[in-house]
């Protein structure tokens, strides 16, 4: 038992350059009461040392884990991870998949959507670092691929109506 603790202890009090050199590994994570969990390590946790493991099924899914740190008694890595699975694990909570749009698809998507709304009256501009988010009426977000799920707004209700708007364009395209 005491040498459980004296593990447990061991990963809680890891710097954050020895958590970071867990990333895009996998490992086999041993926590309370033996439970034992593998799987590639997405990140982990600078404030809990929360461990979040993916795993890649069939059929592009994707089995999204996470071992909380206070529970975490040993991790041990297993394989470096390849190129392909970098590229998966860093691009696994984007908000779209860059490869399925080209940049110029994603221009023309972005300059046709801002004229049918300006057609439709309804005011809108260009922000961000890469100019890549529609504006609308200063409350509402639009970001790559502009479909109704990249919608941002504190306010439910334009929200709602620009989801529903965003959504009637799209399949009328």
């Amino acid at each position: 038992m005491q040498k459980e603790k004296q593990n447990m202890t061991n990963w809680l009090d890891k710097s954050l350059l020895e958590w970071q050199s867990y990333v895009n590994k996998e490992v086999k994570v041993t926590a309370d009461e033996k439970y034992e969990y593998q799987g590639w390590v997405v990140t982990v946790d600078p404030v809990s040392a929360s461990v979040v493991l993916a795993n890649f099924e069939e059929a592009q899914k994707t089995l999204v884990r996470v071992v909380m740190g206070h529970a975490i008694q040993n991790v041990e890595a297993i394989n470096e991870a390849d190129d392909i699975i970098k590229k998966r694990l860093s691009n696994m909570f984007s908000l779209y998949e860059t490869s399925l749009h080209s940049s110029e698809d994603l221009e023309t998507r972005k300059q046709s959507l801002k004229s049918w709304l300006e057609q439709n009256n309804i005011p809108v501009t260009v922000q961000g670092d890469s100019l890549s988010t529609l504006r609308v009426a200063g409350v509402l977000s639009i970001d790559p691929p502009y479909g109704p799920d990249n919608c941002s707004s504190t306010n439910e209700i334009i929200l709602s109506r620009i989801q529903g708007l965003l959504q009637g364009y799209l399949t009328s395209q």
